[in-house]
């Protein structure tokens, strides 16, 4: 699927921003246009993918996790720095690196894009700033001393909520005030065009290596692939190897209290119009959930075409159902899942199909704190 010149998925998408980042924005864009064409960006990719990140992530069969059921893991888990976000660091930096910029900063939630962010920036030995909400700090301590000893700057936000919103509206003030210098690496599928687009595509290398790792396990494609959603990057990147397989049911799992697609309405965040938690004035609501990766009130704008077109469900876990499928997988398994996926687990075998390939997008280390508190 591609975007419209304009950013667009449908309605969603676009650019909202100050007049300062217009210039950023073009850019980024005529760099990653460059870049695409560019056969030594590919190659550079896929070698940095090799040699450093780990892939391809391999599947694994959970089979006493849903007896009766063939159900598969995506083992981004087992990718470099523990989830699928490094993906997505690796590509930004490289383009980073293409457009002259000598510092990055970006934001974090659940601490997996910041640690991949300030991972990459060691790698290639760039200045790191990551904002980070003083909650979601105090809920994934080990990654912000993982991001410390890597030698970002975590910068802690101590206003709203304290989480991922406000940590991505620093960035954002940042990036405007240090544009010249400063390339904002966004972690998930959302912000203004070509954000979004961008993510994407270099997330979709989970699908198209998952799509055919199962061909080859099953003979088959499965009936039923599964992600989980918050800005959604981990689930647009796996459900981009099936987007054209109609015969393929695409879900999306969202956090219950933080249900941009399932309870939203059509509003501007972080530069880009999508579904978004927001009050009848188009006042931006607070989200909530256990998984800091999903504690965002926004979601990217693809997701949100995709549901109006019909092409992907989207359903809803709760903490408690999370914390479940956290320790049932754990224990079924010998696999500890970030609480990011155990969303996802959590709706596994309720379904009706038996073929069914799930997105682990990360391993449970960072959640250990916050699942035995509960």
């Amino acid at each position: 699927m591609s975007t419209t010149a304009g950013g667009l998925f449908g309605t969603y998408g676009g650019r909202f921003v100050p007049e300062t980042l217009v210039p950023a924005l073009d850019e980024l864009d005529a760099g990653w246009r460059d870049a695409q064409a560019d056969e030594s960006f590919r190659a550079e990719l896929d070698e940095l993918g090799r040699t450093f990140a780990g892939r391809p992530t391999p599947l694994t069969r959970a089979e006493r996790f849903a007896p009766g059921k063939r159900v598969y893991l995506k083992r981004e888990d087992l990718l470099h720095t523990g989830a699928h976000k490094l993906n997505n660091a690796l590509g930004q930096a490289v383009l980073a690196r293409r457009l002259g910029k000598s510092r990055i900063v970006a934001e974090t939630g659940a601490g997996q894009h910041g640690v991949a962010t300030a991972t990459v920036c060691a790698r290639f030995g760039l200045e790191c700033v990551v904002y980070m909400g003083e909650e979601d700090m105090r809920r994934q301590r080990p990654n912000v001393e993982r991001m410390e000893l890597l030698g970002a700057e975590v910068r802690p936000v101590d206003f709203g909520t304290r989480t991922l919103k406000e940590a991505t509206s620093e960035a954002i003030r940042d990036w405007i005030t240090n544009v010249a210098t400063t390339h904002y690496l966004i972690g998930s599928c959302v912000g203004p065009a070509p954000y979004p687009e961008i993510v994407r595509e270099l997330q979709s290398v989970i699908g198209r290596e998952a799509r055919a790792q199962f061909l080859e396990a099953e003979g088959r494609l499965p009936e039923v692939v599964l992600a989980c959603v918050g800005g959604g990057s981990n689930a647009i990147g796996m459900f981009a190897g099936f987007l054209d397989d109609a015969q393929v049911r695409l879900v999306g799992v969202e956090a219950a209290e933080a249900a941009s697609l399932g309870t939203g309405r059509a509003a501007v965040l972080h530069g880009a119009r999508s579904s978004v938690l927001a009050d009848a004035d188009g006042q931006i609501a607070d989200a909530h959930s256990i998984s800091a990766g999903l504690d965002y009130p926004g979601v990217g704008p693809e997701h949100a075409w995709l549901r109006d077109s019909g092409r992907a469900d989207y359903l809803t876990t709760t903490d408690d159902e999370a914390l479940v499928a956290f320790r049932e997988l754990t224990r079924l398994e010998g696999i500890i899942p970030a609480l990011e996926p155990a969303h996802a687990l959590a709706r596994v075998r309720e379904l009706d199909e038996q073929h069914v390939l799930v997105c682990l997008s990360g391993r449970g280390d960072k959640d250990l704190a916050e699942v035995l508190a509960h």
